[in-house]
């Protein structure tokens, strides 16, 4: 599938000083330079980041068809040259809605894209493969908490190497140790960088970061320590699978703006027990960010209903029709941030003086 962004044409100036070779005319224009062996394709998951990516490093999306047949069966075929070629290949194993009148993919059917498309591409030969994994599916099943139950993103990493991947690409983890499940190098991306940088432009008065559960601290005292805030804890218990009851706030909250910051948000039960946490023990706004907008039924109505006043996301995952009708929900693109990834991955340069 083509990309729907063609990087503007530059033509190089030549110097007044050097004449032009005899045999050369003087009023030819030189072609844009293209390095044909770097290249970026996608799955189906989420076509329209893949799209900025590109876009922003000034190149065309790779050429490649993925359809179903009638059963639901994938089929993968890379329609160009990628002998040789550093390839890297874009695709978050999340659901995605489709128009009016089409079903929605599910997060299996777009794992199985993105081995396909490993695999095609490794019987191409290419040179590289880099799995870009804006969400990684199946991170929350990191451990046995019940007996006789797998390790599912342990799974989906060998599937990965299995497929023919060199190197991941993934931003926010659920927790880092994740990277430990992978036989190949890692790179870990944070949106945190994007998220900071909106918030600090709001200038909140009284700004407290708080994380919803103790897991998560790490991530929200980086957080306060880059828009210098205070930091606070909601201590919860989980009752069952995607329901959590909230049970109290650690740290001083009252007469305080909240921002409450996760890596993902599913069905935003948590997010909305917390911010109903925050109020009830004095703070005068609640904001909240993710990473990671999974956003399963009914997790917009829920934000819609919540006392919180704004739900920042990124654009890992692409939105249902149904959030971008909520005005609570805004979403910034993280597409800058993977595309200079993707960079110096190619370029063979540092990746974590990105997030210095």
């Amino acid at each position: 599938m083509a990309t729907l962004v063609t990087p503007t044409e530059k033509v190089e100036k030549v110097e007044k000083s050097v004449p032009p070779l005899p045999e050369e005319k003087s009023d030819r224009k030189q072609r844009p330079r293209v390095d044909e062996k770097f290249k970026i394709f996608s799955g189906t998951a989420n076509e329209p980041l893949a799209d900025e990516v590109c876009h922003f490093l000034g190149m065309q999306r790779g050429q490649a068809q993925v359809i179903r047949f009638a059963d639901g069966e994938a089929y993968v075929q890379i329609q160009e040259n990628v002998r040789g070629a550093d390839v890297f290949v874009m695709q978050p194993t999340c659901r995605a809605a489709r128009k009016d009148g089409e079903r929605s993919t599910s997060v299996d059917e777009h794992l199985m894209e993105l081995l396909l498309m490993i695999d095609a591409l490794k019987r191409a030969s290419a040179r590289r493969i880099t799995a870009v994994m804006p969400y990684f599916g199946y991170a929350r099943q990191d451990r046995k908490d019940k007996p006789r139950s797998p390790i599912s993103s342990k799974l989906v990493a060998d599937l990965l190497t299995t497929a023919g991947a060199h190197r991941a690409l993934i931003v926010d983890l659920h927790t880092p140790q994740l990277q430990g499940f992978f036989n190949i190098p890692v790179d870990h991306l944070f949106a945190s960088p994007v998220l900071v940088d909106h918030f600090k432009k709001l200038q909140l008065p009284n700004l407290t970061v708080v994380s919803p559960d103790a897991g998560g601290v790490e991530r929200a005292r980086f957080f306060a320590k880059k828009v210098d805030a205070a930091l606070a804890i909601v201590d919860k218990r989980r009752v069952e699978m995607n329901v959590a009851e909230v049970m109290h706030v650690i740290g001083d909250v009252h007469g305080r703006t909240c921002l409450i910051i996760d890596d993902l948000i599913d069905t935003a039960g948590t997010l909305v027990k917390t911010a109903a946490a925050l109020k009830e023990n004095g703070a005068t706004e609640v904001f909240a960010c993710a990473s990671h907008a999974v956003l399963s039924h009914p997790a917009v109505e829920n934000i819609a209903k919540s006392v919180i006043r704004e739900v920042v996301v990124t654009n890992t995952i692409p939105l249902t029709e149904e959030a971008k009708r909520e005005p609570k929900i805004h979403v910034l693109s993280i597409a800058g941030l993977i595309g200079r990834a993707i960079q110096a991955n190619h370029e063979e340069t540092s990746v974590s003086k990105l997030f210095v």
